[in-house]
């Protein structure tokens, strides 16, 4: 399952102190059971806008992870909080359907 939220830099920040933040955090987060990775974009046109990508193996995993409180995860949370906005976008089922040019099916090698 995917965990999708966005974050909007507030004036007088960068991206970059958003993203310095979310890597530590992300670095701790990742080593719960069932955690899949993370990515974070910037949107095109507009740096002070990012999309965070959460992937899990269940919801079940991300609701138990969630449910542990690390205190040091919410430290880092709570330092991030000044200079961004946080909206959760949602909790999304793996891709039912996915379409990839010809030659990039998964495992395929490039000609």
């Amino acid at each position: 399952m995917k965990f999708i939220f966005e974050v909007r830099i507030k004036d007088g920040y960068t991206a970059e102190q958003y993203a310095d933040a979310w890597v530590r955090a992300s670095r701790l987060i990742q080593q719960a059971p069932g955690a899949k990775g993370t990515e974070l974009h910037r949107k095109i046109g507009d740096d002070r806008t990012l999309i965070a990508i959460a992937s899990w193996e269940s919801k079940a995993q991300r609701d138990a992870m969630e449910a542990r409180h690390d205190p040091a995860v919410a430290e880092i949370i709570r330092s991030a909080a000044p200079f961004c906005e946080i909206r959760v976008i949602g909790e999304f089922h793996e891709p039912e359907w996915v379409v990839l040019p010809p030659g990039r099916e998964t495992g395929s090698k490039p000609d």
